[in-house]
């Protein structure tokens, strides 16, 4: 028996449904991530193996009451084409503070040593800036509205 598909319905009372069907084909899985945090470092502009360039850049997060806090790092990255947006991400200074919403893969490698090891890749597809620095060194609301990259290319698998 072919596996069951989504059927449309058609009233002429109502506007054509969707009927919610079930089928036995997997389905690609999503792994979604959001973060607000501030820069570790100024973020670099580097090319990659395919000869598209990428912006990494690490950010922290702090958990845990003030006289015991923690502090996560995450290493992010986005393939941004020349614009505004890359030009926003790459004037932020260390300490700027961000929201970003992106993607992750858990990639597996060894070692030095032959330990199998992994690490969780962030790949930004959306980000607003929080507060940033000015010449100053003062901190600058950056509230001017989310950037989006939905139509940027995919990165290197």
């Amino acid at each position: 028996m072919p596996p069951l598909r989504p059927s449309l319905c058609l009233s002429p009372f109502r506007s054509p449904q969707l009927l919610r069907t079930f089928t036995t084909t997997p389905r690609p899985s999503l792994a979604r991530i959001s973060l607000v945090g501030r820069l570790a470092a100024q973020p670099e502009l580097m090319p990659t193996s395919s000869g598209q360039e990428m912006v990494r850049y690490a950010l922290g997060t702090g958990h845990g009451p003030r006289d015991n806090r923690t502090t996560t790092w995450w290493k992010v990255a986005t393939f941004l084409p020349e614009g505004p947006a890359r030009d926003a991400i790459l004037a932020l200074e260390k300490g700027s503070l961000l929201y970003v919403d992106g993607s992750c893969t858990i990639n597996k490698f060894q070692d030095r040593d032959g330990k199998d090891q992994s690490a969780l890749s962030i790949t930004q597809r959306h980000f607003e800036i929080l507060e940033r620095r000015d010449e100053n060194g003062m901190r600058v609301s950056g509230r001017q509205g989310p950037v989006s990259e939905e139509s940027q290319p995919e990165g290197p698998e």
